[in-house]
């Protein structure tokens, strides 16, 4: 039986002291929820090895919101996975739709990258999506499909056990529109079978898929009680630690 998976992803929130104050608030919270759902939270790149410190002894797991596929260079502001690894990081988000529409990254970037992050012992969350303009055309499966086929090229079947996917509706995503919950399971299912027709039942079976969207405290729960959605990959409501916590109960 899958376990569910809820990742915080903070984006450009949260200065050092104020991710000190978060981690402690989120670490205390995470107490009454142990064992019973694996927590992941993503703060800045500022926040990681004060982070990882604080963290050490929790079920509380650490991950970065981007990296480069490179290993080193002259990629002036770019984070390599060996650099995540050093600061105590076992996940990294990857092909968010923010890096996709704002920072342009193609599906060929974002496949270097998953490889890399593999290959580098880090966990990624695989993030696809399709626009409102795609979903009103009707396109959502064909998007999906792209970025998932292109996403994993040259990724084998031992190396997806260490992947995890996040759909995440571009048109849901800081917006407080979500996907009900029986349009998140369609494109769940969607992405289930995507994986059982280039891999295998197995693999498709055991696929942590989150989902991801204007995830909140009041709607956590009816999303996560559908048979293929493994979780939350949370935005705006995981920077409050009480917001963040009823989001995991949505969970258990």
């Amino acid at each position: 039986m899958r376990r569910k998976v809820i990742a915080g992803n903070w984006k450009m929130n949260k200065n050092l002291q104020e991710s000190i104050s978060l981690i402690k608030e989120i670490k205390l919270a995470a107490l009454s929820v142990t064992g019973k759902v694996e927590i992941i939270i993503c703060p800045p790149f500022t926040s990681l090895e004060t982070g990882a410190n604080l963290l050490k002894e929790s079920p509380v797991k650490l991950g970065a919101q981007n990296m480069h596929f490179e290993d080193s260079g002259a990629f002036t502001g770019e984070i390599s996975a060996s650099m995540l690894k050093s600061t105590g990081c076992e996940f990294v988000i990857l092909g968010h739709s923010e890096r996709r529409t704002i920072f342009k990254e193609t599906d060929e970037v974002i496949n270097k990258k998953l490889k890399k992050a593999i290959a580098s012992g880090l966990k990624p969350i695989f993030c696809v999506g399709e626009t409102l303009e795609e979903r009103e055309t009707n396109r959502t499966e064909t998007i999906i499909e792209i970025q998932v086929k292109n996403g994993l090229k040259g990724i084998s079947e031992d190396e997806i056990k260490h992947l995890i996917i996040a759909y995440e509706p571009v048109w849901a995503i800081g917006t407080g529109r979500t996907a009900t919950p029986a349009q998140a399971e369609e494109v769940h299912i969607f992405i289930r079978n995507l994986i059982h027709n280039l891999y295998s039942p197995a693999a498709a079976e055991n696929m942590i898929i989150q989902y991801g969207g204007s995830v909140k405290a009041d709607n956590a729960r009816e999303l996560m009680s559908m048979k293929n959605i493994d979780g939350a990959l949370v935005g705006g409501a995981c920077l409050k630690a009480d917001s963040f916590l009823e989001i995991i109960k949505g969970a258990c």
